[in-house]
């Protein structure tokens, strides 16, 4: 499985702030056996975000994990570049995390992450904190491959494993 990480920030785009949430979000998908992970830095820039998508499902990543981007604030633009490119929403896996993480954090309220498909591959918009994305990851983890493998099936029809 082709997985993208891409970590929204100005603050690490410009050499201001290290880049931590990405790394802790590429080690997490090592430890769900996805093992071929790409690394991507981008600012808080919607139309840069909107084309970095476009292009990771062109070049078909079966999966793409974004951190950062997904609060209040006037930049966070992470969800709406995301909404602009997936083809259909997966609203359950964003529907868990923030589950999840009001069990942290009432703040997880706030959370405008978003997940979809786009072509054949999965979107997930994950928060730009890693302790969060420490807390999340796990909660998805176990369908990803499950998912993945049902986009690129042809022909629609569900296998003996399907869970509806």
């Amino acid at each position: 499985m082709r997985c993208a990480i891409l970590t929204v920030s100005t603050s690490v785009a410009t050499g201001a702030a290290t880049d931590v949430s990405g790394p802790t979000l590429a080690a997490q998908a090592m430890d769900a056996e996805i093992h071929e992970a790409t690394l991507y830095v981008l600012p808080d820039d919607r139309q840069a975000i909107e084309s970095w998508l476009r292009e990771r499902v062109a070049e078909g990543f079966d999966l793409i994990l974004t951190t950062g981007g997904t609060g209040l604030t006037p930049d966070d633009l992470t969800p709406e570049a995301t909404l602009a490119v997936i083809e259909r929403e997966v609203p359950g896996l964003a529907e868990a995390m923030r589950a999840e993480s009001l069990r942290h954090t009432p703040m997880s309220m706030l959370s405008r992450a978003v997940s979809g498909v786009a072509g054949g591959s999965l979107i997930i918009n994950f928060p730009g904190s890693p302790r969060a994305i420490a807390q999340l990851f796990p909660v998805v983890a176990p369908v990803l491959r499950h998912a993945v493998a049902t986009l690129h099936r042809q022909d629609g029809t569900a296998d003996h494993n399907d869970q509806h």
